[in-house]
C-alpha cells in the first residue's frame, strides 16, 4: 500500500457490548479487547506507521464506572505492561512507549496506582531514546480537560504571543504529531470528549461496526487500505 498514515489514533469501542453479546461478564470483554492492542500495534508498525495511539480509558471511564471495573482495568494494564517489561518487548522492537492522561491523579487513592505509575515511568525512561515506532496510551484522558489545562498553562506562563505552536506545546499530547487517521470501532460513529481535538483537526475518519474485541488483522488492514485510497486536500 502507498500513502501510509504517519499517525493513527484508535478509539477502541465495544468491549462491554461484545461481552453482553457473548453472554459473559463485562470485564471479560475488556480482557479480550486488551489483546487487540498488541496485535494491532504490531501490524501497524510492520506497515511503516510511525505513531500508534490508543485511547485506553477516558476520565469518565475512571470516575463513572464501578470501582470493581476500574480496578480490573488498572490491574489489566499493569499486568500487560509487566509482561512487556519482562519480555523486553518495547526495547527489542525499539518502540518508544508513553502513557498520557490524568489517571494517576484521578486514582491517586488507589493502592495499585503507585505500582502502575512506577512501572510506566520505568518503561518510558527505558524507551525514550527510540524514535521510529511510537506507542502511546491515553489513560484518564479527556481532550476538553487537556485544552483547559493548556489555556491555564499559557495564561500563567505570561506568554506574549499565543499562536498554534504555543498551544501545541502546552498540550499533554503536544509531543505527538498531527493525527492522519482516527479509527473508531463499535458501530456508533460519534466523537467522545473532543478526542484529540487539536491533533485530529485534519484527520481522516474511519468508522466500523466491528466491536473492538473482533477488530483483528483483516479489519486493521482494511482501515489502512481505505485511508491509502483517499485524497487529502487540506482545504485546497
Amino acid at each position: 500500500m502507498k500513502n501510509i498514515p504517519n499517525h493513527i489514533a484508535i478509539i477502541p469501542d465495544g468491549n462491554r457490548r461484545w461481552a453482553k453479546k457473548h453472554g459473559i461478564m463485562a470485564w471479560r470483554g475488556v480482557e479480550e479487547g486488551a489483546k487487540r492492542f498488541e496485535e494491532t500495534a504490531e501490524f501497524l508498525f510492520g506497515h511503516n506507521v510511525s505513531y500508534v495511539t490508543f485511547w485506553a480509558g477516558s476520565e469518565d471511564n475512571l470516575t463513572k464506572r464501578s470501582r470493581i471495573e476500574v480496578r480490573f482495568l488498572v490491574s489489566l494494564l499493569h499486568n500487560w505492561l509487566l509482561k512487556m517489561a519482562a519480555l523486553d518487548t518495547f526495547v527489542k522492537n525499539k518502540i518508544k512507549f508513553r502513557v498520557i492522561g490524568r489517571w494517576d491523579t484521578i486514582l491517586a487513592k488507589d493502592k495499585k496506582t503507585a505500582a502502575l505509575k512506577k512501572l510506566i515511568r520505568g518503561l518510558e525512561k527505558k524507551t525514550e531514546h527510540f524514535h521510529g515506532k511510537n506507542l502511546t496510551l491515553l489513560f484518564g484522558y479527556d481532550s476538553r480537560q487537556e485544552m483547559m489545562e493548556a489555556i491555564e498553562k499559557i495564561k500563567n506562563g505570561g506568554a506574549k504571543k499565543v499562536d498554534e505552536r504555543a498551544v501545541r506545546e502546552a498540550l499533554r499530547t503536544g509531543i505527538l504529531p498531527p493525527v492522519d487517521l482516527v479509527i473508531r470501532t463499535g458501530g456508533e460513529p460519534h466523537w467522545s470528549a473532543g478526542f484529540m481535538m487539536w491533533h485530529a483537526a485534519n484527520a481522516q475518519l474511519y468508522f466500523t461496526r466491528t466491536l473492538w474485541p473482533d477488530f483483528k488483522k483483516k479489519e486493521t488492514e482494511a482501515a489502512v487500505e481505505d485511508f491509502s485510497k483517499r485524497e487529502r486536500r487540506f482545504g485546497k
